[in-house]
Formats: C-alpha cells, sequence, structure tokens
C-alpha cells in the first residue's frame, strides 16, 4: 500500500511527527492510501503501532525506533565485517562467532520497527518457520563447532547456513520473492 501524508487540521508536529508544524505534507498525523483512498490517523507514527513496546514496559517514538534499527543495522554489519577481517589473518573460529553474532544483531534490529513480540511471533509463523528453525539450529551450531568441536571449516559451513536462512527468512517479507529466488536458482542447477 501507498501511504502518503494528507492535509488537515494544523497541529504541532508535521505529518512525519519530527516536529515543526509548517511545511508541506500536511500536519494532522493523517495519511491517505493511495490505492484505497481511506484516511488513516497514525498519529504521527509512519507505521500507527506506538504501542509496539507497551508490553515490554515503555514506549518508543518513530524516531528512536528507526535510530534503534540503524543502529544495530550497523553494528552487525561492523561486527561481521570485523569477524570477515579476522578471517584473513586466520582466525577462522573468531570468524564464525563474530559473523554469526553481527546477524543477530542486524535481526534484533527490525524488533525496533514492529516491536520485539511482534517480531518474535512472525519469526515462527507458518511460512518462516522453516527458515527460523535453520536459522537457529544453524547458529547453534556455529558456536558449537567452533567453541566445543574447534572445527573450524564446519564452523564456516554453518556461517554459510546461517546467512542463507537469514536471508530466505528476510526474503518472506518480500512479496513473491522467495518464488522469484526459487525460479532463479532452479534455472543455474
Amino acid at each position: 500500500m501507498s501511504w502518503i501524508p494528507g492535509r488537515g487540521t494544523s497541529s504541532s508536529t508535521s505529518a512525519f511527527g519530527l516536529g515543526g508544524g509548517g511545511g508541506g505534507g500536511g500536519g494532522s498525523g493523517r495519511w491517505i492510501n493511495m490505492d484505497t483512498n481511506q484516511i488513516k490517523n497514525m498519529g504521527g507514527e509512519l507505521t500507527g503501532e506506538n504501542d509496539a513496546f507497551k508490553d515490554l514496559g515503555f514506549e518508543l517514538t518513530r524516531q528512536q525506533r528507526l535510530m534503534g534499527f540503524v543502529g544495530c543495522l550497523i553494528g552487525g554489519f561492523v561486527i561481521s565485517l570485523l569477524g570477515t577481517l579476522l578471517l584473513l589473518t586466520g582466525s577462522l573460529a573468531t570468524f564464525a562467532i563474530l559473523y554469526s553474532l553481527g546477524i543477530i544483531v542486524s535481526l534484533i534490529g527490525t524488533g525496533f520497527l514492529i516491536g520485539f513480540l511482534k517480531q518474535l511471533k512472525q519469526m515462527f509463523a507458518p511460512v518462516r518457520i522453516g527458515a527460523t528453525a535453520i536459522f537457529l539450529a544453524a547458529f547453534v551450531m556455529v558456536w558449537i563447532s567452533a567453541l566445543v568441536l574447534k572445527i573450524t571449516v564446519l564452523a564456516i559451513v554453518f556461517v554459510v547456513v546461517l546467512y542463507l536462512a537469514y536471508l530466505w527468512y528476510c526474503l518472506s517479507y518480500i512479496p513473491y520473492a522467495r518464488s522469484f529466488v526459487s525460479n532463479l536458482v532452479g534455472k543455474f542447477f
């Protein structure tokens, strides 16, 4: 759906909930769905889920949620990049651990957007349960193979499985993305 800011009564916040009141783009927090012409008052919240964190005992503004998401995304990338740099120095087990932690931190970042409890529920939805189970199993096996078994090649194999499961999980949120990737891979193999 395509939501755009609508015109409404004047308010002290802009349609994007960032304050300022003036300028183009409305001012009431009302959004218009261009597909259905519905008008929805989102209270300045882009997602309309201001209560996404009430179950956890606190509330975050949209800006705080976006900052949490971006912070986790950047943090996860930096952790994974650090692990990759350590791979070049020969620290294979450290690479596996840091890379898997980077993916987990990136995944936690999406919880800031929709709420952690909602994300947890969506992870175990029927369409995502397979990817989630493989993701969690691969994450555990990365740590076991790197720290207990001390077989770094096996840890790297599980890092690849972890990444592919994470990718498959992410694709489940994009309509027709899984079937597109399946068809594309099917043409090559």
